[in-house]
């Protein structure tokens, strides 16, 4: 079953120009949400209006001694400084929650926190987060007891020190964080952030999927650990002897999808993740990583209240 094998990795690439027409563009590995969905530190949401008041009374951002906001914004990758004046003059930054609007203010970008239309700027150089596509047959940890394939051979190649947020299991594939940022991690997965994590699930259905299968995941399904829900579910294929079913859920219990699915009596036979909040596997092949751009980290850490 190609087909769901490509669903699960994302988009695929782009067909060739036909009659004439306007090609497929490949789909990024980013989709931004309609509206950033911002937390605060207790994971509470943060209305828009209340987060833009609170800014108003933040401490004044401005060090003599710093760096130009503008500089600090386009080493960022936000464009050249007269585009980031631009952004500073509309009122689309804030520093330490105050929303800046006059040129020429200077800041300490080790000690200070940016945002730009609600995305966090990491600034700090010595952080660094990775998307893996965690293979099937590989332990999430960084070494095994057991001599078993490990995540270490994929962080090799980095300086850091790289930690797993959260886990699959050994036969589970798709995307997993790797990152030396503890806070960000914690946070990714603390229950109270309710980060969302999609799947695709592949399964034998001889003659199709019961017609209440997705309403019943929906509905929620009683675990020997308490009951789960999936916060969305859908039918991606079927061909009479298989289908492929994606949920969504913001569950982290171990192995909650597999369990999710025994509970009415099916066995998964592939079980990829293939987003975690706004980050999407998108085509990244089995075994590979690439480092989070900052328009995906900023967006990831304004949900998790950072």
């Amino acid at each position: 079953m190609a087909a769901e094998r490509s669903a699960g990795r994302g988009a695929g690439k782009g067909a060739s120009r036909r009659g004439g027409g306007r090609p497929n563009r490949r789909r990024s590995a980013f989709t931004p949400p309609r509206q950033v969905r911002l937390r605060d530190g207790e994971g509470q949401p943060v209305a828009p209006a209340e987060d833009a008041r609170t800014g108003h009374d933040a401490a004044e951002p401005h060090r003599a001694d710093g760096e130009r906001l503008q500089k600090v914004l386009a080493r960022a990758g936000f464009g050249s400084r007269r585009a980031c004046e631009t952004l500073i003059s509309t009122g689309r930054v804030r520093v330490d929650g105050a929303v800046v609007q006059e040129q020429g203010v200077r800041i300490d970008p080790a000690a200070q926190v940016v945002h730009v239309d609600g995305r966090r700027l990491q600034l700090d150089e010595t952080k660094l987060t990775l998307v893996l596509n965690k293979p099937r047959g590989v332990v999430s940890a960084m070494s095994d007891p057991e001599g078993r394939r490990d995540l270490s051979e994929f962080t090799a190649a980095h300086s850091q020190r790289l930690y797993h947020v959260g886990r699959l299991d050994y036969e589970t594939e798709g995307l997993l964080l790797l990152t030396n940022d503890g806070e960000l991690a914690h946070r990714l997965t603390h229950p109270s952030f309710e980060v969302a994590k999609t799947y695709v699930c592949r399964f034998d259905a001889p003659g199709g999927p019961p017609r209440g299968l997705v309403r019943t995941l929906r509905d929620g399904v009683e675990l020997e650990d308490g009951p789960a829900r999936a916060d969305r579910a859908r039918v991606l294929a079927q061909d009479g002897r298989e289908a492929v079913v994606e949920v969504t859920l913001h569950e982290g219990r171990n192995r909650i999808v597999r369990r999710m699915f025994a509970s009415q009596g099916f066995e998964l036979t592939a079980l990829i993740r293939t987003r975690i909040g706004p980050v999407l596997l998108g085509d990244l092949a089995p075994g590979t990583t690439r480092e989070l751009s900052g328009r995906e980290l900023g967006t990831l850490m304004a949900e998790v209240g950072l």
